[in-house]
C-alpha cells in the first residue's frame, strides 16, 4: 500500500523504494525547510560544474579546433564503428540488468519490452541527470500496461543502480590492483595510493555479494530498510555491471591513441572520475568527469584527450538520447491514437 506525501510510515525504518515513490507522487504541500534545502542543492552543481570547467579550461586552453577535429580524423571509421558497436552493447546490458531486477520484484514483462525500456530510461535520464527520479518516471509510464506497480519501478531502479555501482567498484578495484607500475605512471595516481583504493573497491563489492549470501531479511541503516536478493542475483548484477562498465570505458579508451595508457590503468581512472561525476549531481556527470579523468590521465596529450572525451559524448549520451527521445515521442503519439480509438468505440 502506498502513502501519500505527508503520511510516511511511522516506522523509522520503511523501506528505501519508498523515497522514490514519494519523489514520484505529487506533494501539493512542501515545508520551507524542505523547500530550501531543495534549493541548496540545486546550486551545488552549477558550482562544481563551474569548477569542472575551469579545471578543463587549465588544461586545454592551449589547444585549437584544428588540433582537435586532427585528433579526431585520426580515429579511422575502424574505431569510430567499435565506439558506437560498444555504446550498443552497454546499452543491451543494461537491459539484461532491466529484466533481471524485474524478475527480482516478481514483475513478468517480455524481454523485449524490458530491454526497450530500460534504453529509454537510461538513454534519457542518463543525459538529463537525476537518474533515479528521471529513469523512474519513464519506466511507471511505460510499464503500467504490463501491471508493474510503481513500487516496483522503484524497486528495479534501484536494483539497477546497485548493479552500476558494484560492477565499477569491482571493475575499478581490478584495474587499479593489477595494472603495472609503468600503465600507473601515466596516471596522477600513485602506486601505493592505486593499490589501497583497488583492494578497497573490490572490497566493497565483494562485501556486497557476501551480506546477501548471510542476510535474507532487509538491512536497516540510516532510518531506511534495504531488501536484499539472493547471492545468485548480487552475482549477476556484479557479472553484468562490471561487463557494462567495462563496455562504457572501452568507448574512451578505444578514442585514445594507441598505447597512451593501459586499459586496466584506465577503468581504475575512469571508475574514480565516475563517482567524482555523480558525487557531483551535474548532469551526465559533464564536465565533472571529464575534469577528473583529464587530471588523473596526465600522461596522455591533451588533444587526443579531448577529442575522446567528445567522442565519447556523442556515442553514448547525445546519440542515445536523440534515440530516445524520437522513440518516446513515437510511444506517446501511438499511445493516444490508441486512447482515442478506445474511446470512439465506446461512444459509438
Amino acid at each position: 500500500m502506498l502513502h501519500s506525501a505527508d503520511q510516511r510510515p511511522a516506522h523509522p525504518d520503511h523501506p528505501i523504494e519508498e523515497d522514490i515513490v514519494h519523489a514520484l507522487e505529487p506533494d501539493e504541500r512542501t515545508p520551507t525547510g524542505v523547500l530550501l534545502r531543495r534549493w541548496v542543492l540545486r546550486l551545488v552543481p552549477p558550482i562544481l560544474l563551474c569548477a569542472a570547467a575551469f579545471a578543463l579550461w587549465r588544461e586545454f586552453r592551449h589547444l585549437s579546433l584544428q588540433e582537435v577535429a586532427s585528433a579526431m580524423g585520426a580515429w579511422g571509421w575502424p574505431r569510430i564503428f567499435a565506439a558506437l558497436l560498444l555504446s550498443a552493447v552497454s546499452f543491451l546490458l543494461m537491459g539484461v540488468v532491466e529484466q533481471l531486477g524485474l524478475r527480482w520484484t516478481g514483475a513478468r514483462v517480455p524481454i523485449p519490452k524490458s530491454v526497450g525500456v530500460s534504453f529509454l530510461a537510461n538513454g534519457i535520464a542518463h543525459a538529463v541527470g537525476a537518474n533515479l527520479l528521471v529513469a523512474g518516471a519513464l519506466r511507471a509510464r511505460l510499464y503500467e500496461r504490463h501491471g508493474v506497480g510503481i513500487t516496483q519501478v522503484a524497486a528495479v531502479t534501484l536494483f539497477n543502480g546497485m548493479a552500476f555501482a558494484v560492477g565499477l567498484s569491482m571493475l575499478g578495484g581490478v584495474g587499479l590492483l593489477l595494472a603495472g607500475e609503468q600503465a600507473l605512471a601515466a596516471s596522477a595516481i600513485s602506486t601505493p595510493v592505486a593499490r589501497s583504493l583497488g583492494l578497497g573497491l573490490v572490497l566493497f563489492s565483494l562485501s556486497y555479494v557476501a551480506l546477501c549470501a548471510v542476510r535474507r531479511s532487509p538491512v536497516h541503516a540510516f532510518g531506511r530498510s534495504f531488501a536484499l536478493p539472493s547471492p545468485g542475483v548480487a552475482l549477476a548484477q556484479l557479472a553484468v555491471g562490471v561487463a557494462d562498465n567495462s563496455t562504457a570505458a572501452a568507448i574512451i579508451w578505444i578514442l585514445l591513441p594507441q598505447g597512451a595508457v593501459g586499459y586496466l590503468a584506465f577503468v581504475g581512472n575512469y571508475a574514480i572520475s565516475c563517482v567524482a561525476g555523480l558525487i557531483s549531481t551535474v548532469p551526465a556527470g559533464a564536465g565533472v568527469f571529464e575534469g577528473t579523468l583529464s587530471a588523473l590521465l596526465r600522461g596522455v596529450q591533451p588533444a587526443p584527450l579531448a577529442a575522446a572525451f567528445l567522442g565519447y559524448r556523442l556515442a553514448y549520451y547525445i546519440l542515445p538520447l536523440i534515440i530516445a527521445i524520437i522513440a518516446m515521442g513515437g510511444h506517446t503519439v501511438h499511445r493516444e491514437r490508441r486512447r482515442r480509438r478506445t474511446r470512439k468505440q465506446a461512444s459509438a
